[in-house]
Parts: C-alpha cells; sequence; structure tokens
C-alpha cells in the first residue's frame, strides 16, 4: 500500500475519528508538507478500498465550514498486526489434543449457528435470499457470488477468510457447510473444494428443498 494511506490508516486508529485538516496536520508532523487536496485523493481511494467510512458531518460548536470525519472500516484492521492468527491455530490444536472429534463437530456447529443467528433474513424467496447471503458471506471476507443452474443455484467463493488454517484443520471447511445451510435454510452440496485444488468452493442448492 502506498506509504501516505498506511499512514492515514495508522492516524484514524490512533484516533478513532478524524477530520481532513486533522489528517494533514498529523501527517505534516510525521512527513511535512502535505495539503488538504492531496490527503482527500488518498482518502477517496481508501473508500473505494472499503478500508474507511464514508464521511460524517460532525456538529461545529461555533460558526464556519461544515467539518467530516473519517473512521476505518471493519476491513482496515487486517493492515495492522494482530495475534488472532495464532490464537486460532493454537485454541484448535488444543481441541483436537483434548477433545474427540464429535466434541469438536459440536463446538463448530455451534460457531456456525452464532455466526447465521447474527443476520436477519426475512421470509423471501431462494434467490433474494442468496442476493443477502452473498453481501454478508462478502463482508465477512469469503468473496461470494451466486448464478443460475439447471438444478437449482450455485453460490461460490472464492476466498477462504481462514485459508492459513484449513490445512490442518479441515473441520473449518465443515462449519462453512453449516454456516451456509443455517443462512439458507437449505443443506448445499459442495461441487468444488478450494482445499482439494478448486478455483473456488462451490455449493449447489436445490430449489426444491
Amino acid at each position: 500500500m502506498q506509504e501516505t494511506r498506511k499512514l492515514i490508516l495508522e492516524i484514524l486508529r490512533e484516533r478513532g475519528q478524524a477530520t481532513v485538516d486533522d489528517i494533514v496536520s498529523e501527517l505534516q508532523a510525521r512527513r511535512g508538507s502535505i495539503t488538504a487536496v492531496t490527503v482527500r485523493h488518498h482518502l477517496a481511494r481508501l473508500q473505494e478500498d472499503e478500508l474507511i467510512t464514508m464521511p460524517e458531518l460532525r456538529r461545529r460548536a461555533t460558526p464556519g465550514r461544515p467539518q467530516y470525519i473519517y473512521m476505518l472500516t471493519d476491513k482496515a484492521q487486517d493492515h495492522f498486526p494482530n495475534n488472532y492468527q495464532r490464537l486460532a491455530a493454537g485454541l484448535l490444536a488444543q481441541m483436537r489434543e483434548h477433545l474427540p472429534a464429535a466434541g469438536i463437530n459440536v463446538i463448530l456447529e455451534g460457531v456456525a449457528d452464532q455466526l447465521a443467528a447474527e443476520l436477519y433474513i426475512p421470509d423471501v424467496p431462494l434467490a433474494e435470499r442468496l442476493n443477502i447471503v452473498t453481501q454478508y458471506l462478502s463482508e465477512h471476507g469469503y468473496d461470494a457470488r451466486w448464478e443460475t443452474d439447471e438444478r437449482g443455484y450455485v453460490l461460490h467463493t472464492s476466498n477462504c477468510p481462514y485459508h492459513h488454517l484449513v490445512s490442518e484443520n479441515a473441520m473449518l471447511c465443515e462449519m462453512d457447510m453449516r454456516l451456509i445451510a443455517a443462512l439458507l435454510g437449505s443443506v448445499p452440496r459442495r461441487l468444488e473444494h478450494r482445499a482439494e485444488g478448486g478455483d473456488h468452493c462451490s455449493y449447489l442448492i436445490t430449489a426444491a428443498q
């Protein structure tokens, strides 16, 4: 990522929220002269990458031009160091060591059901439900899309949010199956599997279910 944009993300993480003027002042202190026009250009690129929120109007206590504040999105957190990978890998390793496979499955199924319960889906036709579900999955790192098929519908996910863990924890793929089933209210059949060399994880959802 371009260096100035990295600095803007760091400033927003440290401050929680900031205006263009705030960011200009911080950048001038860290790297020298920079203009508000340049900062707005970088903010626009960061918005396109979904790393910062759209600007929100901040109320002023005194007269003057309105000020807009910017904040990080959840997606931006992936650009900062964290220990989540090691923690997740360690927890899964301990589960494999101390629990039977059936016990691990119960836990992961519970996680999938808990995640699915976060999303309210109205009673709508399956195609509309797929629109809601693919948006939810994409927001959580799966890069999902769906298409019609003579047998019903096929849901594709082209990214795995925990691909670094799957090679030693195949049960996570079954957790995804459970999650998709819970979201769609229909048990899918896997057609293609990234862990087995496929380009996507693809799931058939038959309209009859």
